[in-house]
């Protein structure tokens, strides 16, 4: 535990309010200290942007306040302090109280002993509202500590691509376009190191003018940063001269969305010869794209974090549901046989199958000691975790490739000498394919071959999910399977033709084609991490092509009709 975080027992009767910087949007940028203090809050403080950073830390059941502007999307009448509202635990609204600002939330909250956390963006030590909140705990006896979070003036700049500072050294100075005055602008126009400027998309121009009238040279290098840290964050170089009309020429402005803020870095470390090779955010190979993962909830996970970390934008749909096999008792024969020693072997092929497995097991108080004197076999690595989560290490694995096939190349055949039993325990779907079953019978080998669950076509997903996959909205879509072809297309509808296809495998690639897709990517083994791999390598070399014809990189989705006039605005 942290040396500054508060033991449970501990908290005083008039509660403690912990107030956390979440970062400029990236999720991956909360500290240690401040996921530790969501995991023991009560209560959640927050606006709306800053709840989707923090709210998966944060233990189930919290009470949630969402301190955004209210009903009306207006500040309190003549304060500009947000109107806070009362959400419950799952996030969704309930009776709007009466209008009151943060500062009484917070102290309502911490009331009756209750762990509070007020979370803002960035960092408190500069957020606008914080230090208020901070002296109303104060002037009330509320106890409260302080944790730090990067701020946007320096982890936006830094996702950009833009150091701030260099071997040379330099002033850095910081500036609120929305605060400055005169007199600020006066001294930051006289220095020659890099300002950092926090304001708005339709006031860059403004704070550029200022600037220049100060002193600062129209041709000093310039850089924008909107939605930084996330993978919506854009950047476009220019100078301070020329920022008005490089934003008008790539359509971004005007637009209803100009009062979104972003960062603007002045100074010699942000010249776009620099930026070029120091960019390393938005030249991820995925960088922005809208990727459909349609798979079963449980195995979506560890793939849409490895899109994530090649800048995609994951979005999971399942299309197969899982369910217990209609009859259990086969089931239940077969985990008893594996208990009184009726198996040699067990071969696990798929995830499911282990978690069928373990489900059995629990229900029945057993344990990964039940598989003593027991070999295991997984059919691929994401199998083999799973075991190795269960508490059991496979002794076979496939060292070449993970398929049923890939099994049978590396699996013993029978031999009365050596093994006492000849019989092997397969839990598996009820669709699975006879391969495994065939092939360890021409081994010698007795199979029990078990349903051990079902897969079903899971329901369609949300009206607008359904239109995004017809119109182009997602920019790739990644098929594992032949069913998960069928069912998506059952449920949901055929993906348009700009929409990058990958497929798993020739067998699944066979089916989309039969489907009308055209497929873009295939995995070079049956795997999907390697899918994953394949889909990234698709997406740089699309991108360096892009820029080897000195065109701009742009997204699949951004190919279809429209798409490039609807993000205009």
């Amino acid at each position: 535990m942290s040396p500054t975080a508060l033991p449970a027992a501990a908290v005083p009767e008039h509660g403690h309010v912990t107030f956390l910087g979440a970062g400029p949007g990236d999720p991956g940028l909360l500290t240690l200290r401040a996921v530790e203090a969501l995991a023991n809050a009560d209560v959640l403080v927050a606006e709306h942007e800053v709840l989707d950073v923090v709210r998966t830390h944060a233990r189930p059941g919290v009470s949630v306040v969402n301190a955004e502007t209210g009903p009306s999307s207006d500040p309190l009448p003549g304060t500009g302090t947000p109107v806070p509202t009362l959400v419950d635990g799952t996030s969704t609204s309930v009776e709007v109280p009466a209008v009151r600002d943060a500062s009484h939330l917070v102290m309502e909250a911490a009331r009756g002993g209750r762990r509070v956390v007020r979370a803002v963006s960035g960092d408190p030590g500069l957020d606008t509202y914080a230090a208020e909140e901070m002296l109303a705990c104060a002037a009330a006896g509320v106890p409260f500590e302080v944790v730090p979070g990067v701020a946007a003036a320096v982890g936006v700049p830094a996702y950009a691509g833009v150091p701030l500072r260099d071997a040379q050294g330099a002033d850095v100075r910081f500036v609120d376009a929305r605060t400055a005055s005169d007199r600020c602008w006066t001294e930051v126009g006289a220095s020659d190191g890099t300002v950092v400027v926090s304001t708005t998309l339709d006031s860059v121009a403004a704070a550029a003018g200022e600037l220049v009238a100060a002193g600062r040279k129209p041709d000093t290098p310039m850089t924008v940063t909107v939605a930084g840290t996330t993978t919506r964050q854009r950047t476009w170089s220019a100078t301070l001269g020329t920022i008005a009309q490089t934003l008008k020429q790539a359509k971004v402005l005007p637009s209803p969305d100009g009062g979104r803020p972003v960062i603007a870095v002045v100074g010699e470390r942000s010249a776009p010869a620099q930026r070029a090779q120091l960019a390393w955010f938005e030249s991820k190979p995925l960088f922005g794209w809208k990727v459909l993962v349609p798979r079963t909830k449980e195995q979506a996970a560890s793939l849409s974090d490895q899109l994530r970390s090649y800048g995609a934008v994951p979005h999971e749909v399942p299309t197969i549901a899982v369910e217990p096999p209609r009859t259990p008792q086969q089931m239940e024969r077969a985990v008893k046989g594996l208990v009184t020693g009726r198996y040699e072997w067990i071969a696990f092929t798929s995830v499911n199958a282990v978690k069928a497995v373990r489900e059995k097991f629990e229900e029945y108080g057993l344990d990964a000691r039940a598989f003593a004197g027991i070999k295991v076999a997984a059919v691929g690595e994401q199998t083999a975790k799973a075991l190795i989560a269960f508490g059991v290490k496979p002794d076979l694995v496939p060292s070449g490739e993970q398929s049923a096939a890939g099994l049978l190349e590396d699996w013993p055949p029978y031999d009365p000498v050596f093994d006492p039993i000849d019989r092997v325990f397969l839990p598996r779907a009820d669709i699975a394919t006879e391969t495994l079953v065939a092939g360890l019978i021409e081994l010698g080998w007795e199979v029990d071959d078990v349903t051990a669950y079902r897969t079903v076509r899971a329901s369609p997903p949300p009206a607008e999910t359904r239109e995004a996959i017809k119109g182009g909205g997602f920019d790739a879509v990644l098929f594992t399977s032949s069913s998960t072809v069928r069912n998506l297309v059952g449920i949901a509808g055929k993906p348009h033709n700009v929409t990058v296809i990958a497929c798993i495998g020739p067998a699944t690639a066979k089916t989309a084609e039969e489907h009308g897709l055209r497929v873009d990517v295939m995995a070079p083994e049956p795997s999907v991490h390697k899918l994953a791999e394949a889909l990234a390598d698709f997406g740089l070399r699309r991108r360096t092509a892009a820029l080897d014809a000195g065109d701009p990189v742009t997204r699949p989705s951004e190919r279809r009709p429209g798409a490039r006039r609807r993000r205009a605005t």
